[in-house]
């Protein structure tokens, strides 16, 4: 296992060997302090000192986005009272572009900046300050200089009244919990910073101390995460063969409704809803998501697709590859607890059904193939709207359906010897430990083919880069199972849409190819009635009707009345389940062990 020392060098060396500067190594020194004399109205005060300045302009700028969520976010317009000083002299800080500020610094040695920053927006990925505590995304409150990504800093914490903690992955300066070090930005970028009264709790496993620092209350049992996080970090570094890190920090944000998470290099922020850890659904959910952003540690983090890294913070970071970095994550999410005995193989078999329910339900699925799905993330995935269900398909949910196909396919071609955790170390040790970069669409299926010994040419042309439907009884009957829909003899009419759930029955959404999509019915119509009758419970409103009856629906469109005649058509939702097939032989046992790890 490598020390952070080492990973430290190791990713500077990665991610910054072209970038040049025209400083020597060493000479800038950056120094910032975190102030919060307004807590209460959700601002956190930035000075930035930087000492060593050789140039003639100096070029200061915020990230647009921050790495993990794939979205121009546009952080620059949360700051104000942007103003700089070299001594006792105020410098001009002009904007020169949405979130870059230009200083002429001839025959300046240092310059001061300080700026404010409005934090209060409630997400893994960005910043929120109250008076009750302090969560800092860096990417959106440190402004870096041009051309320093590599440069290290200091961060010097002054807490708000009462605050007495500090949860981050960045180191400790002198033992000085309030003073912490990032080696270069990249690291900076990938280390949130939580400062409050957070309830903090820690456990050993992989050979790595592990920190648990819970925002926000909740009825979470300390002992039994401790034991069963634990697990989940085993079985996942037993995957890749090592932990490369000595310390990793989970920051958890307990509120009313919370969920989320988001990875970073040797932590994560998860969002839950603190009541939810007291029955076993909310718990199993809880240790999914836990599965899913420590994947990441490995799956992203470090084994990464070329484009990712050396990050450019000014604009999108495209790449088709998103299926396996989320994919395969979600794939292995619930695997892991499998893994871990943390649920059974029939509750295991339950959630396979559940992810391909998901994506079989979404007329996206005929749309939009799961290459384009990642490489439009940047303004699709993270911009929905009323129509994204019959557009797109989420590289989460079909690349967990591909990575399990995969899965499948290489432990029966290889007779139970190899399975996609074989994959997954390999191209780790050979892209991020020995080749240092990377991997390309090529490589990755080149990894996927060398372990199924044989070409997937045709799996990549059906399931990444087309529309084929998925055969999942194939793949899943080398397991000896199949899939079945109970729906499948059902003849119930339906029009095709979703309704807003605050009681007004508004149309939110209209299913691509059904009655409503066919006969006019609108997202924002109110329904009125049907054949007269007054909608009070959409859920009963087509009772007596059958499939091919023409109804007379009744809406409010931009509040005038309008009567649609509607031909009612068959509900085509499946509900599939996962069930074990006759007479299952040796060879599908096989591949069932070595898949469910039985």
């Amino acid at each position: 296992m490598k020390t952070i020392k080492l990973a430290v060098t190791f990713l500077t060396l990665l991610f910054f060997m072209n970038n040049t500067t025209s400083h020597a190594a060493g000479t800038v020194q950056i120094a910032y302090t975190v102030t919060f004399p307004e807590a209460q109205a959700h601002y956190a005060d930035v000075e930035m000192h930087i000492s060593g300045l050789n140039q003639p302009v100096l070029d200061l700028k915020m990230p647009v986005w921050t790495p993990g969520s794939y979205l121009v976010r546009e952080f620059a317009k949360n700051i104000e009272s942007f103003n700089a000083s070299s001594g006792s002299k105020t410098l001009a800080a002009p904007k020169i572009n949405k979130n870059c500020w230009r200083i002429h610094t001839e025959g300046l040695n240092n310059v001061t900046v300080k700026y404010r920053v409005y934090c209060f927006e409630v997400s893994v990925r960005t910043s929120f300050v109250d008076a009750s505590h302090g969560f800092l995304s860096t990417t959106g409150i440190f402004i870096y200089p041009d051309k320093m990504l590599h440069e290290p800093s200091t961060i010097h914490i002054v807490p708000y009244k009462g605050w007495t903690k500090v949860s981050t992955s960045l180191e400790e300066i002198n033992g000085d919990t309030f003073t912490r070090h990032a080696p270069n930005y990249d690291i900076l970028f990938d280390s949130p910073i939580e400062i409050g009264n957070q309830d903090v709790f820690g456990f050993d496993a992989a050979g790595v101390k592990y920190e648990v620092c819970m925002v926000g209350g909740g009825n979470y049992d300390k002992e039994r995460l401790k034991v069963d996080m634990a697990k989940i970090v085993e079985q996942e570094t037993a995957v890749y063969g090592e932990n490369p890190n000595k310390h990793y920090v989970f920051i958890v944000h307990n509120n009313l409704r919370g969920g989320g998470g988001l990875e970073h290099l040797s932590s994560t922020t998860l969002g839950a809803s603190r009541d939810n850890y007291g029955t076993e659904a909310g718990y199993h959910n809880f240790l999914t998501l836990v599965a899913h952003e420590h994947f990441h540690l490995w799956n992203v983090k470090r084994l990464r697709p070329f484009v990712l890294g050396p990050f450019n913070y000014d604009e999108e970071n495209y790449t088709t590859n998103l299926w396996i970095a989320e994919g395969f994550t979600a794939y292995y999410q619930n695997l892991i607890l499998r893994y871990a005995n943390l649920t059974t193989p029939d509750n295991y078999l339950g959630d396979v059904a559940g992810e391909i329910n998901t994506i079989e339900n979404q007329p996206g699925l005929k749309v939009q193939p799961l290459s384009e799905s990642s490489f439009d993330a940047w303004i699709k995935a993270y911009r929905p709207n009323e129509n994204s269900i019959n557009t797109t398909i989420s590289y989460y949910d079909k690349g967990a359906v591909v990575g399990m196909l995969l899965d499948l396919e290489i432990i029966n071609d290889s007779k139970g010897k190899y399975s996609l955790n074989d994959v997954m170390k390999y191209m780790y040790d050979t892209y991020y430990k020995t080749k240092k970069r990377g991997y390309t669409d090529a490589e990755f299926k080149q990894g996927f083919e060398k372990f199924a010994g044989k070409n997937l040419d045709d799996f990549y042309k059906k399931y990444i880069n087309g529309l084929t439907p998925i055969d999942y009884n194939k793949y899943l009957g080398y397991a000896g199972y199949k899939i079945i829909d109970e729906l499948a003899d059902s003849n119930d009419p339906t029009l095709g849409v979703n309704i807003a759930r605050d009681g007004k029955k508004i149309v939110t959404t209209v299913l691509r190819g059904t009655a409503a999509w066919i006969d006019g019915v609108n997202v924002g119509d109110q329904l009125v009635s049907v054949d007269g009758t007054p909608v009070t419970d959409v859920t009963t409103m087509l009772n007596g009707k059958k499939v091919g009856d023409k109804a007379s629906v009744s809406v409010l469109r931009d509040g005038l009345p309008l009567t649609l005649e509607v031909t009612l058509l068959r509900n085509n939702k499946v509900k599939y389940k996962v069930q074990e097939l006759p007479d299952v032989t040796p060879q599908q046992l096989v591949v069932r062990k070595k898949w469910l790890k039985l």
